[in-house]
């Protein structure tokens, strides 16, 4: 994930005192976001297959194929996208390919809107997600969820308002809805797939010049914990450094492992059926 890369060369940054050129904090927020799109209309597509709407799961890894042709373009990976490196980024965005990905998000924002009424008002939909796997907001908070688990039970968690890259410079609040069942779930990534076209939008017209990189110096010191928004939520990386090429330690946690004791909670009393569905929904 390439929000692992960037937790992990802000947490280096920082232990090393590199400030990054503020053109790369606005690269990191432009590939960040794409890999979010993907990320959740890969999810949208498995949710779509997993209640047997296979039209449905088709449109959106369509949709889906034209993300990862602009992550391949760009930075010439689909998938495992090595972008960041400690002190910017490994490629700057030409002008030419920044008009190409404004006009990517005009045709992809027409293509979501036709999947999104479809998971607004299909029966299907409705019979399968709503009131499946309800979580409510202290409950959530309780059990330490992350990411669009949480924020489709109320609480309004998201890293990036902590304002690292240059999320502090754009227009942006977390998506909340308050049913915390598997649509809900749902619909919080689908807003959020609007979300990111829009900081991706945003970001390209506040893009400022100057290099991309810089070559970082020194050696890691001290302690640091570094946090960033992956798709399914907060990546925790804790660092330590002493003064030496390496580091002393490195833990992390994933948003995965973090949402294990909800799924706990979720599936109790849930029919045999809907398991798929509750666990793809985390």
């Amino acid at each position: 994930s390439i929000m692992h890369a960037q937790a992990y060369c802000q947490g280096l940054e920082e232990l090393m005192g590199i400030e990054i050129p503020d053109r790369a904090k606005y690269l990191r927020v432009i590939w960040a976001e794409l890999h979010r799109m993907h990320s959740h209309l890969l999810f949208l597509g498995l949710m779509a297959d997993a209640f047997g709407f296979e039209s449905l799961f088709m449109q959106c890894w369509r949709i889906r194929e034209r993300i990862l042709d602009l992550l391949e373009q760009t930075t010439g990976h689909r998938i495992m996208v090595s972008i960041n490196t400690v002190g910017g980024t490994r490629r700057d965005l030409s002008p030419e390919a920044l008009k190409s990905m404004l006009g990517a998000m005009q045709i992809i924002r027409k293509e979501l809107q036709l999947v999104d009424k479809t998971f607004k008002n299909d029966h299907t939909v409705a019979v399968r997600l709503r009131g499946c796997a309800p979580l409510d907001g202290k409950k959530a908070y309780e059990l330490g969820c992350v990411g669009p688990v949480a924020r489709a039970s109320g609480l309004p968690q998201d890293m990036r308002t902590l304002g690292y890259a240059a999320y502090k410079e754009l227009e942006f609040s977390p998506v909340v809805m308050q049913d915390g069942d598997c649509y809900a779930r749902t619909m919080v990534r689908i807003k959020e797939v609007y979300q990111s076209m829009d900081l991706v939008r945003q970001a390209i017209g506040k893009l400022p010049g100057g290099e991309f990189c810089v070559k970082p110096k020194g050696n890691p010191d001290g302690d640091v914990i570094s946090r960033v928004e992956q798709p399914r939520g907060e990546v925790f990386y804790f660092m330590r450094g002493d003064g030496g090429k390496n580091l002393k330690r490195l833990r992390l946690r994933t948003p995965t492992f973090a949402h294990l004791p909800s799924l706990v909670e979720m599936l109790g009393g849930q029919l045999l059926s809907d398991v798929p569905v509750i666990i793809l929904s985390i």
